[in-house]
């Protein structure tokens, strides 16, 4: 049912009419109720407040198949959660530093509409095979070669500068397996840039600058991780929130929580060395 009432503004009355709360919301059972007025995701209200918390734990499935050769791919898990959460069916989403394609595989699967970047032949055909989603391969600093429009959201994780690069107990075991310990040997990507301080100024660059493909008031997600190298920590994830929130809005920094993470023995009875088993979701507004 619709209300009408009455506003008295400067001895003038207006008649007004104000729709009630039945019209606004769509009963979708056990899901919860959606809003009509909800311009960003197709989520209830019930679902919407799950993805508020500041922290979240989540357990993903064990890659299998082709992906296994990829040194650090994200989780299908984790970008299902932030796609359906960002964007509606039919939208559209943007990976410019893609792997085996995660971003537009779950794309597919939700109905949205993807367009990635890969530095890598070998991960580019992966990626190609697990989705017929738009898949460019070259350098994504190159961006503005590519046929990509304006995106509704992006979505992507970039190298944590040379950490793969390190001696582990987890690279070690993948060498043993014979899978990739680092993403590429070319000079193009991030990862082989030496000095942090430049690393950290070339990511940043990267970032302001897609700018020019995302939609104003659309989010970006940057999935990031603090290094540890040399006994130092390099606070990257805090850095990039820092320097990056004078081109976008930092709306949030959401922790994802590792529980699932077996404990190492690191400087045991000599240093003090944290096992680090969470990751953060940097989350941007383009303003």
């Amino acid at each position: 049912m619709k209300e009408t009432y009455m506003v008295v503004k400067n001895g003038k009355i207006t008649l007004k009419i104000k729709q009630s709360n039945a019209q606004k919301y769509i009963d979708l059972g056990d899901r919860g109720r959606f809003c009509i007025n909800n311009k960003l995701n197709d989520l209830t209200g019930k679902e919407w407040i799950k993805e508020t918390k500041s922290w979240f734990i989540l357990r993903p499935k064990r890659r299998t198949g082709d992906v296994l050769l990829h040194p650090a791919k994200f989780p299908e898990s984790l970008v299902e959660k932030y796609i359906s959460f960002f964007t509606k069916k039919g939208q559209m989403v943007l990976d410019p530093m893609a792997g085996t394609g995660t971003v537009n595989f779950i794309c597919e699967k939700l109905e949205r509409i993807g367009f990635s970047i890969e530095l890598e032949q070998k991960y580019y055909e992966i990626g190609r095979n697990r989705s017929n989603q738009h898949f460019y391969l070259g350098d994504c600093k190159n961006i503005e070669h590519f046929k990509i429009p304006e995106v509704d959201y992006i979505i992507t994780s970039p190298p944590y500068w040379d950490s793969l690069k390190r001696n582990s107990l987890r690279q070690k075991k993948r060498k043993e397996d014979g899978l990739d310990t680092e993403y590429s040997t070319d000079e193009k990507n991030f990862e082989n840039i030496e000095n942090y301080e430049d690393f950290l100024s070339q990511l940043v660059d990267f970032y302001k600058n897609l700018k020019r493909w995302l939609k104003k008031k659309g989010y970006m997600t940057i999935i990031v991780n603090n290094i540890y190298k040399n006994g130092k920590l390099y606070p990257l994830a805090f850095d990039l929130a820092s320097e990056l929130g004078k081109y976008y809005i930092l709306k949030d920094e959401r922790i994802w929580c590792q529980d699932d993470k077996p404990l190492i023995a690191l400087g045991v009875n000599s240093a003090y060395v944290a096992n680090r088993h969470h990751i953060y979701c940097l989350i941007f507004r383009n303003e």
